[in-house]
């Protein structure tokens, strides 16, 4: 049995990875995932962390994966933990001496434009491909993401010396598959793995994220 810590991005909250959570459990894995401390304004990525390393306790064989800005808090959770395997899913993949807020521009994510077609809105970025009720879900469950951490230092100063995976989606809007796979190969030196789908694989790819999640899992 393998341990799954499911961590959160940006205005989300531990609900987000429900339906990987439930597919995981149906195959007799255990699964921690919890609210980040991402609406306390004095909160950082070392706060964020303690959250999740207190909410797993003793447990052992763990798989930590972090879900869009949750790649800023997972790679802390698995040195603290001695996690077996880090997975970035559509997530952001930091470096030592960074800021989350100098990210955007290091990585060439600002320089992705973006166009929502036409009837669509700004949500459709994130959201084109959830069912609509569980993106309207989803955008009611939204939570406050303070600004507080943006423009700290992460705090590890060497990566941890954990195995990485990144699963991207084909379909990001938010993320873009090709820049995806640049940034999994400058960042970590290593191939993507992509499924269909969009930004939040979590809900909108739920049995297809926790095949992959298993299948990393059962090759550490």
């Amino acid at each position: 049995m393998t341990t799954f810590v499911l961590i959160h991005g940006a205005e989300d909250g531990a609900w987000s990875w429900h339906l990987v959570e439930a597919a995981l459990r149906e195959r007799g894995h255990d699964v921690v995932a919890v609210d980040l401390p991402s609406e306390d304004e004095s909160a950082t990525y070392s706060e964020y962390a303690d959250a999740v390393v207190e909410a797993v306790g003793d447990r052992t064989d763990l798989v930590v994966a972090g879900h869009s800005l949750g790649g800023f808090t997972a790679p802390i959770v698995a040195e603290r933990t001695g996690a077996d395997l880090i997975v970035f899913v559509s997530g952001m993949i930091p470096r030592p001496g960074e800021t989350p807020n100098e990210w955007w521009q290091n990585t060439g994510h600002n320089d992705l434009v973006y166009e929502p077609a036409e009837g669509e809105d700004e949500n459709a970025q994130f959201y084109h491909d959830v069912p609509p009720e569980l993106a309207a879900e989803a955008l009611r469950r939204a939570r406050i993401q303070q600004q507080t951490p943006m423009d700290r230092v992460w705090p590890l100063e060497t990566w941890p010396s954990i195995p990485s995976r990144v699963l991207i989606g084909r379909d990001d809007r938010f993320m873009p598959e090709e820049w995806s796979r640049q940034v999994a190969k400058d960042r970590l030196g290593i191939e993507a793995d992509a499924i269909d789908g969009g930004h939040c694989l979590p809900l909108s790819r739920p049995q297809e994220v926790a095949d992959v999640l298993e299948a990393y899992a059962a090759e550490v």
